[in-house]
């Protein structure tokens, strides 16, 4: 399981946050290599439409490559069939969409709880860990 429990808000508890100090809001064609991330301690990453996996990439990025520790937060078309993904590409918190159950978050990460591949949190794929 990786090391970041995602967080799971609803639009309410992002407003409330929302213009806290720290806090990076990236656009989907931007690059996070180029993003100074001096006193940053919240990145926001937006998804568009459900097709769209930009943030996946960036949020990886983030994590593995540029050693961010702050949290990553998903925002925009955010469902349930993503969560999981999303905490292994580097994500620590995602705000649902509206018509989103949270309740049913606890059920995808239970059914989904060891994964073979390493993640962004995890570099070791499994069987190098039962090694």
């Amino acid at each position: 399981m990786s090391e970041f429990n995602l967080q799971i808000l609803v639009a309410a508890d992002h407003e409330a946050q929302a213009d806290a100090a720290g806090v990076l809001v990236l656009t989907n064609d931007a690059d996070p290599r180029e993003a100074s991330l001096d006193g940053i301690t919240r990145i926001d990453l937006h998804f568009p439409k459900f097709a769209d996996g930009r943030a996946f990439s960036q949020a990886f990025l983030l994590r593995r490559r540029l050693g961010f520790k702050g949290d990553i937060r998903a925002t925009g078309e955010v469902l349930l069939d993503q969560l999981v993904q999303m905490q292994r590409t580097g994500f620590s918190s995602a705000v649902l969409r509206a018509d989103q159950d949270a309740a049913h978050a606890a059920v995808l990460f239970a059914r989904y709880a060891n994964f073979y591949q390493g993640d962004a949190a995890n570099a070791q794929p499994h069987f190098r860990k039962a090694a």
